[in-house]
């Protein structure tokens, strides 16, 4: 996987961060850089970390898989960026929750990573070098929630939605994109 692969896959995972990130920002009444630091370095944490356990998972079965990998990575990040999509068009709207407490921000960097342990599973068939990948996810999670923080609280959700309509895009588009090449077809 190239840098610019990587680079999309990271944006397309922070995507889901990006959006409550814009909520948490529009809840606050004062945001401070400070507050922006804690939900960024909580949701990059674990943007990071969940690839590392599904590439552990994944690693565990490669040999069995590796005539199928293409097959699983395509269907995986489809799914995950079809169901970024169906909840960008759904009708929940932003918690009007400014608590950044421990229990409120494990929960939802919880909510907001799983999609990238399904990645960490892909990582693994893939043969990505797995330090600098998830090291990149995660600063780039790290970034763009503490800026979603900030951009919520100063702007509102009119990003929100496109956010998540282009994370699953991207999500989508790079699944094609791994198919294509395995099956030779560019």
């Amino acid at each position: 996987m190239g840098l610019i692969e990587l680079f999309l896959m990271a944006v397309g995972l922070s995507m889901d961060a990006f959006a409550v990130s814009v909520c948490k920002g529009l809840a606050m009444k004062k945001c401070t850089w400070a507050k922006a630091g804690i939900v960024g370095l909580y949701f990059g944490v674990f943007q990071a970390g969940m690839p590392v356990i599904g590439y552990l998972l994944g690693s565990q079965f490669k040999e069995v898989i590796t005539s199928i990998d293409h097959w699983i990575a395509f269907i995986l990040l489809g799914l995950i960026g079809a169901s970024m999509i169906k909840e960008a068009f759904g009708e929940e709207d932003c918690e009007a929750d400014d608590s950044l407490d421990v229990k409120t921000m494990l929960t939802l960097a919880v909510a907001t990573s799983i999609d990238a342990l399904a990645v960490g599973i892909t990582f693994a068939f893939l043969q990505v070098e797995i330090v600098p990948a998830v090291s990149f996810i995660g600063v780039t999670t790290f970034i763009l929630s503490a800026a979603g923080v900030r951009i919520g609280n100063v702007f509102g959700s009119r990003w929100q939605k496109g956010a998540q309509i282009a994370g699953g895009l991207i999500l989508i588009c790079l699944g094609v994109k791994i198919l294509v090449e395995h099956l030779g077809l560019i």
